[in-house]
């Protein structure tokens, strides 16, 4: 008779890891019909990215490449990465078919919303970083090439640091999603979140100082978009979190 429980554990394991492994295959598939149908386009998408900088060089200046295979693999590598950018609901979405019927009905309730919340903040962050902060930066940047220095980028290097900010940017506009999980899980609540407004302000401004190439215009884009995404999370822990299930989560 104890053979049979551990028998169905086996069998509930082995089921879990086929749907895992099937789910995993399905968002692999997705990445890769994606990037099949980008390669085509890898050097205009790079082109398209380079284009904030490209436009503010001096004239006669340009991007160069400063290793033999990097005109070839540079724009791969971007492909990649959009691709993944852009099959990124298709990915979330095996994730969540994967681990919702696991979780309680209220637990998909603020699971639903914080998951695409998450996707579309990370999205308007990256292009926050890409229409508004790299311009800016970019422009800073070759207004202060001293004098007898022609700024020349290696491509490599220049798509490694446009990744980084689209990275950094993406997660800092995660700042709502963080406060509403960080309710939900009983570490804060609203008034301590109210109360906490000034020390949010300073780490938002620490963060950006960090975060931002060195000049101030990129930090206040940053760090200003950050102050008000907090008051959103506000917002949001006060709809999607009720104060006797806030309560709740401290206490257990």
């Amino acid at each position: 008779m104890a053979a049979e429980p551990e028998m169905e554990s086996q069998e509930g394991l082995f089921s879990h890891l086929l749907e895992l492994r099937t789910r995993l295959i399905k968002a692999i598939l997705a990445l890769a019909v994606v990037l099949a149908a980008l390669v085509p386009f890898a050097n205009r998408l790079y082109a398209w990215l380079a284009a904030p900088l490209v436009s503010r060089l001096p004239e006669g200046a340009h991007l160069i490449a400063t290793e033999v295979a990097s005109p070839f693999i540079t724009p791969l590598k971007l492909t990649f990465y959009a691709a993944l950018f852009i099959s990124m609901p298709v990915i979330l979405y095996q994730l969540w078919a994967f681990v919702s019927p696991g979780l309680y009905k209220h637990e998909k309730r603020l699971a639903r919303p914080l998951l695409v919340s998450a996707l579309v903040l990370f999205y308007i962050g990256c292009a926050f970083a890409y229409f508004l902060v790299l311009p800016a930066a970019f422009r800073f940047l070759t207004a202060v090439t001293p004098q007898g220095v022609e700024m020349m980028t290696d491509i490599t290097h220049y798509l490694d640091f446009v990744m980084l900010m689209f990275f950094a940017f993406g997660l800092c506009f995660e700042v709502p999603v963080a406060v509403v999980v960080l309710a939900a899980v009983g570490i804060v609540d609203l008034d301590k979140l109210r109360k906490g407004r000034r020390y949010a302000v300073v780490g938002a401004f620490a963060i950006a100082a960090v975060v931002t190439p060195p000049d101030i215009t990129s930090m206040i884009m940053l760090a200003i978009p950050m102050c008000l995404l907090y008051e959103v999370g506000l917002l949001a822990v006060r709809w999607l979190l009720k104060p006797n299930a806030v309560d709740a989560a401290s206490h257990s």
